[in-house]
């Protein structure tokens, strides 16, 4: 405090108030499996077709000064919570996603590349991340939506892949008559929270 010592108790208060301020700090959100939800969707030689994931967790670590950067993005989706209503097509997702050895699909960001500010506490941002799926890890590019909002972060985004490229074989039905597209959709709005 000797630095200060010259300067007005008011005076003082406030470049203590000023310094705090600037100084940027990290906080740690937590996902709401319940608030939460993803999609998959993809096609196949007779229909469309998608999948809800209904058991996902994982954290989110902004860190906040004069803007916001992420500084943790983890995401764990259980494979065998993959469901489509329909008892077949959920066995023969399972066995393309090998769920006796791969439990979980997991993602984690690496980095991003830019966050750009939307106003009103919304942010764009660009990024790469690890996605691994049957043991296999990629990495992928994705823009995503941040909107934070009190003690919660709203993340928003749609991404692209290749199963094939994870090493996964599009699905087949009716001994191999009907064959899924290899190309799917993950949709995912997802809610994290400080508690």
């Amino acid at each position: 405090m000797q630095l200060f010592k010259h300067l007005p108790k008011k005076s003082l208060l406030y470049t203590i108030l000023f310094v705090i301020s600037a100084v940027a700090y990290s906080q740690d959100y937590k996902l709401d499996n319940d608030t939460s939800f993803m999609k998959i969707e993809g096609t196949s030689s007779l229909h469309d077709w998608h999948i809800n994931v209904e058991k996902q967790a994982g954290n989110i670590v902004l860190e906040q000064s004069e803007t916001v950067s992420v500084k943790g993005l983890n995401l764990t989706v259980e494979s065998e919570s993959l469901k489509s209503g329909k008892s077949r097509m959920d066995k023969n997702t399972y066995k393309a996603l090998e769920t006796d050895d791969y439990k979980k699909i997991t993602f984690k960001l690496k980095k991003t590349t830019e966050i750009k500010s939307l106003g009103d506490n919304t942010y764009e941002v660009k990024g790469i991340g690890q996605l691994t799926i049957v043991g296999n890890t990629k990495d992928i590019t994705m823009t995503l939506k941040i909107e934070i909002k009190d003690d919660m972060v709203l993340l928003s985004g749609k991404n692209e892949i290749k199963m094939t490229d994870f090493g996964v074989e599009p699905p087949t039905a009716l001994l191999g008559t009907i064959k899924t597209g290899d190309a799917i959709t993950i949709t995912y709005k997802t809610t994290f929270k400080t508690n």
